[in-house]
């Protein structure tokens, strides 16, 4: 009797990862996985009690600071200056169609308002949800929530923190119990996907922390983290739910979008991006206006409008949208080198958004100098540096080019065609940021 009960165990959960093997997604998944990459532009925001050192999100760990102490800063936030409405406003001024908004991150504090952990913000002094505030005001204005949330954590006695590579110097003294975390992050994420409304998405990390750095042969997770379970209780609860993971690995059964940090797809300059990009999924790149992702009082690297504007063309060009981050200022204030940046970029967009919006990667990847986006029967060449005169190319997926002139005030531009390759003329070589010449081709 016990040997065909241990049968039955055996074949009931080689079904269940079956099924998550063969995940087939719905019609709704499917239709938010088509509006996510006509999307292209989209907001993170990294922000909470990390945010009061005025150090980065990474401040437990990197000043070494233990459980006790590090909880001391949910006394002290309390962010007065946000308004939802403002932030949602600045997103959707900017062009961006999405916002992704930290929950949970590393160290472990909800911003919302859980049953299931007490290091959240109800019990600081700001005692008011800025997850439900947030869903509300995108609701409102028309912009998709999506939600990121950390699968590792640094406080907890249940996460097994013991073969984790980071948070080794919050004194935990217990031994991880993963069903228990398990549990607990099913309940969270039953919450976050219950009493907020539709969800976009989630947006996990952290995965890392259970696998060797990035780059090494083997990057087999030393826990069993159940995805199988944790995916199929989203698309359970909201079938639309799209999953991304940044584990920084070729996307998992279940997952519907793959992300890159700090890289395009394809690129590997942080050292973090050894994974090729999905030719199935839609692609995310996630990077900063600075170069911190939470606020960090000295960081003031900050990029330039003209950078922030080639890096989301770029994005696109290589079919990608871009999740560009700000770390708003504990009181709950956004600093105004990022307000003016992405007011800038918005601008940009209200002219050139026919060119990035609902477009496809370019049938040539990006150079310095140039690059390229599709849609229909419209070629978009992007002139990214003003002292380029012209861009050469042969006719690929197309027979011919029926006209060219810039996206900006219609004006014809020069084509050539010479042995059997178009050049293509820039018609503004004093452009600062971008110039933009519609090919419409047959």
């Amino acid at each position: 009797m016990m040997k065909r009960f241990s049968i039955g165990i055996f074949l009931l959960c080689w079904f269940i990862q079956l099924h998550a093997q063969d995940y087939s997604p719905s019609a709704t998944n499917l239709k938010q996985r088509q509006w996510f990459s006509d999307a292209r532009f989209g907001l993170f925001i990294h922000w909470g009690p990390f945010s009061i050192p005025g150090s980065g999100e990474w401040v437990m760990n990197d000043r070494k600071l233990t459980v006790a102490n590090y909880s001391n800063l949910k006394d002290f936030f309390n962010p007065v200056e946000f308004n939802a409405a403002q932030w949602v406003s600045l997103a959707k001024n900017a062009g961006m169609k999405y916002i992704t908004l930290i929950t949970r991150h590393h160290d472990g504090f909800s911003m919302w308002d859980t049953k299931y952990s007490d290091f959240n913000i109800m019990n600081t002094p700001y005692k008011k949800d800025v997850v439900k505030m947030m869903a509300d005001e995108c609701h409102k204005q028309g912009i998709k929530l999506y939600l990121y949330y950390s699968l590792l954590d640094w406080r907890r006695e249940d996460y097994p923190h013991e073969t984790g590579r980071t948070g080794q110097y919050s004194a935990r003294k217990g031994k991880g119990d993963y069903a228990s975390y398990l549990q607990f992050m099913k309940n969270q994420l039953t919450e976050l996907l219950t009493n907020y409304g539709e969800i976009g998405g989630i947006w996990f990390d952290g995965h890392w922390d259970q696998t060797a750095p990035e780059g090494s042969s083997d990057r087999t997770s030393r826990i069993d983290w159940k995805y199988n379970e944790i995916y199929g209780l989203i698309h359970k609860l909201q079938p639309q739910c799209m999953i991304g993971n940044n584990h920084h690995l070729t996307p998992f059964a279940g997952e519907d979008f793959q992300m890159f940090e700090r890289d395009l797809p394809g690129e590997n300059k942080s050292g973090l991006s050894f994974q090729k990009a999905s030719a199935q999924l839609p692609l995310e790149t996630c990077e900063t206006i600075s170069n911190s992702w939470g606020y960090n009082l000295s960081d003031t690297g900050y990029k330039s409008t003209k950078e922030l504007v080639h890096m989301l063309v770029k994005a696109a060009s290589l079919g990608s949208n871009l999740l560009l981050n700000i770390g708003p200022m504990p009181n709950g204030k956004i600093q105004p080198e990022f307000q003016h940046r992405l007011n800038e970029v918005g601008e940009w967009l209200k002219i050139n958004g026919e060119s990035i919006y609902g477009t496809r990667a370019g049938f040539l990847k990006p150079e310095k100098g140039w690059s390229m986006t599709q849609k229909d029967n419209k070629i978009y060449l992007h002139f990214l540096d003003p002292g380029l005169s012209s861009v050469s190319f042969a006719p690929t997926g197309f027979k011919k080019i029926k006209k060219a002139y810039r996206l900006l005030g219609g004006e014809p531009v020069k084509v050539i065609l010479k042995n059997g390759k178009y050049q293509i003329f820039n018609a503004d070589t004093k452009s600062a940021i971008d110039n933009v010449v519609v090919i419409e081709v047959i």
